[in-house]
């Protein structure tokens, strides 16, 4: 692109999050608040400002909130950061399926979780940003599809069901925030990772990746009777009317909330005898494993993913979520690689707004991908010990990158393993990947 093309943005910003996801397993909800005792400590919000975040992604989640009826503890968390001169971006579901008394697959659920949203837009009609739902389509199939999360169903109808019942949920969610904040900005996000496949599984592989941008083709009413994924969504059973309801709603993203871990990349392949057991795809006689283990394989990377986003809907771009549980050597090269990308990009035009350092006390059971509390912690920008956040060298970095400089450390001397031939674990040659 030629420098005549290139509009001048605003430097790169910093923005943060602790992971606060609250999502359901059978009867219990799994709270990441609780566990790192973010819940409780309001002197977090100045902590994290301290890193020199003034963009901050904060959990006001309908399940806590009726678990807790009243609103003292959303108020002390946005007087805090009120207080510490950051801006909130209000996540009101993450990866969660609602309170008890609903579920992503109650008709009614768009309805109660807008009235929700509402109620929050009143009480703090200052608040200009929000994600009502994160990751919608990764929630989807994780509840609907993969059985996974409640309600723990495994059928291509249950998890457009519950899809189309969570973009439904943002839209109205969006309206009625609106109606108090004509100004407030959708940010949206979900995981946006590729999938790659041996040449036998390619139409299958095709079919996935268009999929993955199902939710944000909805919310910007793009899904017609001409959209490559208008017949999965009716011969799953969706009536035409509730598909074309969004192509007559249309609410599009202010902001595309790019998400992408090294888990994100996936591969298919149909040769299962070549795999341990375990690793069948909940969605077919196929293995499904991450990208970055097989051999001959490279992952996507942020650049690409925030390219392809841009070019597929004209909006500004932002990564919404960068984790890595890892040593602080590698959580600071991934990190690097997120940020260099992001500012490559925008050396193209791409309009990427920020980089958002995720899960900044670290996160909980994700290596089980939050099924049961089995002890695994990851350290984030703090750690915890005894229930107190503690500094990683990973804060300092972080501090550098918010004061608007260059990632250096001597740990970029390396690259990442996920670069390295360390990271193969499936040897299954690359002349057979497609």
């Amino acid at each position: 692109m030629s420098g005549a093309g290139i509009v001048r943005q605003a430097p790169l910003e910093l923005w943060g999050g602790a992971e606060y996801t609250c999502n359901r397993v059978r009867d219990c909800f799994l709270d990441q608040m609780r566990f790192s005792g973010h819940a409780e400590r309001v002197a977090d919000i100045e902590l994290f400002a301290g890193l020199g975040i003034r963009t901050l992604r904060c959990g006001l989640l309908w399940e806590r909130h009726e678990q807790k009826p009243g609103w003292r503890w959303e108020d002390a968390r946005m007087e805090a950061v009120r207080d510490a001169g950051v801006r909130p971006i209000a996540g009101l579901l993450h990866h969660g399926s609602g309170p008890a008394h609903t579920s992503l697959l109650d008709p009614y659920f768009p309805e109660k979780m807008a009235r929700y949203a509402g109620e929050v837009a009143s009480r703090y009609p200052w608040i200009d940003a929000y994600t009502p739902v994160n990751e919608p389509n990764t929630t989807a199939r994780f509840s609907g599809l993969y059985g996974v999360w409640y309600p723990h169903h495994q059928t291509r109808k249950s998890y457009l069901c519950a899809l189309l019942g969570q973009i439904k949920a943002t839209v109205l969610s969006m309206q009625a925030i609106r109606s108090v904040n004509s100004e407030a900005r959708l940010v949206q996000t979900d995981d946006m990772g590729r999938i790659f496949s041996t040449p036998e599984l390619g139409a299958t592989a095709d079919l996935m990746n268009e999929r993955r941008w199902l939710g944000f083709d909805l919310l910007c009413g793009t899904v017609d009777r001409t959209h490559p994924m208008f017949r999965y969504l009716t011969d799953a059973g969706m009536s035409e009317d509730e598909v074309l309801w969004f192509r007559d709603h249309p609410c599009p993203p202010d902001v595309i909330g790019v998400n992408y871990y090294l888990t994100s990349d996936r591969f298919l392949d149909h040769r299962r005898e070549m795999y341990p057991a375990g690793l069948r795809s909940a969605e077919g006689p196929f293995v499904d494993v991450e990208t970055v283990r097989v051999q001959g394989e490279e992952i996507s990377g942020f650049a690409a993913l925030l390219r392809e986003a841009s070019d597929r809907y004209g909006l500004p771009v932002a990564v919404t979520e960068v984790h890595l549980g890892d040593c602080v050597q590698e959580q600071i090269r991934w990190i690097a690689e997120a940020w260099q990308d992001a500012e490559r990009v925008r050396g193209e035009g791409v309009p990427c707004v920020a980089v958002t350092m995720w899960a900044l006390l670290g996160s909980f059971f994700w290596n089980s991908l939050v099924t049961g509390e089995n002890g695994h912690y990851e350290p984030g920008v703090f750690r915890l010990r005894d229930g107190v956040p503690q500094s990683t060298e990973l804060a300092e970095f972080v501090r550098r990158l918010a004061r608007g400089e260059m990632p250096q450390h001597p740990a970029l001397s390396e690259a990442g393993w996920w670069r390295r031939e360390c990271r193969v674990k499936f040897q299954v040659g690359e002349e057979v990947a497609a």
